[in-house]
């Protein structure tokens, strides 16, 4: 099981910009799948961003539309962290922004199910204001 610590909600503006960082256990971190979703009040949980392992040193990397072109996932390797860019942030975009990852060092040639992600973050609140 892999330990994951979110960090970097916040409140902010609408145009504004934050970073969401998620530090992940283990030693193999540079083979996991990553990804990024969150919950709305009254919504189910959709997913963000995903930066997957799928091999040597290439990922995959995914977003939903709504997110596309303002928000970016990226990881480092040796801080055994990915980040989330957030820029441009709508109200619509208010959420508990959830960490998850996939450990198993499988790789990815297509999005991750949300049933792939066998760990999860405590998730960190990210409120944007019109």
């Amino acid at each position: 099981q892999v330990q994951l610590v979110e960090s970097g909600g916040g409140l902010v503006q609408a145009g504004g910009s934050l970073r969401l960082s998620c530090a992940a256990s283990g030693r193999t971190f540079s083979r996991y799948a990553m990804g990024w979703f969150r919950q709305a009040p009254g919504k189910e949980r959709e997913f963000v961003a995903t930066h997957s392992w799928r091999s040597a040193n290439t990922y995959y990397t995914y977003y939903a539309d709504s997110v596309k072109g303002r928000f970016t996932i990226s990881r480092d390797n040796v801080k055994n962290t990915v980040y989330l860019n957030m820029n441009s942030l709508k109200p619509e975009d208010t959420a508990v922004y959830y960490c998850a990852a996939d450990g198993s060092g499988k790789p990815y040639y297509t999005i991750p199910k949300s049933a792939d992600f066998g760990s999860w973050g405590q998730g960190t609140q990210v409120t944007v204001s019109s």
